[in-house]
């Protein structure tokens, strides 16, 4: 633990879960998709959805997936900045389950390019956040490092190619989680690095055979730009 974690991050408030939480969440989710943002649909569960209002956790989810910091001051008019840009937003309660943490939230988001992208992730508190489901398998991670998330057929060989090409690269991995819908069906790995992934590893990894879907999060902000404007 931290100090970060007692008295929170710097932001724009009420509320470090509600607010700061929410942005990240829309923050990391965004970059996930791999490009701006068309359209979302936010479902809201739990907690962000009976108390979500008064403590704009609508407008800092919207923020974040606009690309804007925990403290930007345009956070409040969140809302009707997206709605001048064109960006189709409608929000819904959803029950996610007893299993999941209270503030959670699902987004179903569009691109700009038609990239399409189901996220599940929750505020953990203090700012922090956990992708949960990524496209309706589980995933698990921060957004803390850099996150190497494939979608593979679950056969034999995927898991050694994507290690190798880790070490080729001399990328080290923080932590690695497998899940899979059955012996035989859809499989995902979550692979926390402590170094970047060069892109055009990224790139071969999606030409794979039996690699379904390649989604790559960075900590990297290459022109730091918000939906084409500066930060």
């Amino acid at each position: 633990m931290n100090i970060f974690d007692i008295v929170g991050p710097v932001m724009v408030g009420p509320s470090s879960s509600h607010t700061a939480g929410a942005v990240r969440i829309g923050r990391v989710s965004r970059k996930l998709l791999g490009s701006s943002v068309a359209a979302a649909r936010i479902g809201l569960h739990g907690s962000f959805r009976d108390t979500g209002k008064g403590h704009g956790t609508d407008r800092a989810l919207v923020a974040g997936l606009m690309g804007m910091a925990v403290d930007a001051p345009d956070i409040p008019r969140s809302l009707d900045i997206a709605a001048a840009r064109g960006m189709e937003v409608s929000f819904e309660g959803v029950d996610l389950g007893d299993q999941v943490h209270p503030n959670s939230v699902r987004l179903n988001l569009t691109g700009q390019d038609g990239r399409e992208l189901e996220v599940v992730a929750a505020s953990v508190g203090a700012g922090r956040i956990m992708i949960t489901e990524l496209d309706g398998l589980e995933a698990g991670f921060s957004g803390l490092t850099p996150t190497l998330i494939v979608h593979n057929v679950d056969q034999p060989g995927h898991v050694a190619e994507v290690t190798s090409m880790l070490q080729h690269k001399s990328v080290n991995i923080a932590t690695m989680q497998l899940h899979r819908s059955g012996r035989g069906g859809n499989a995902v790995m979550v692979i926390e690095c402590d170094q970047e992934v060069p892109p055009q590893a990224v790139q071969w990894l999606e030409h794979l055979e039996g690699i379904t879907k390649v989604t790559y999060y960075s900590l990297l902000e290459p022109a730091e730009c918000v939906d084409g404007e500066a930060e």
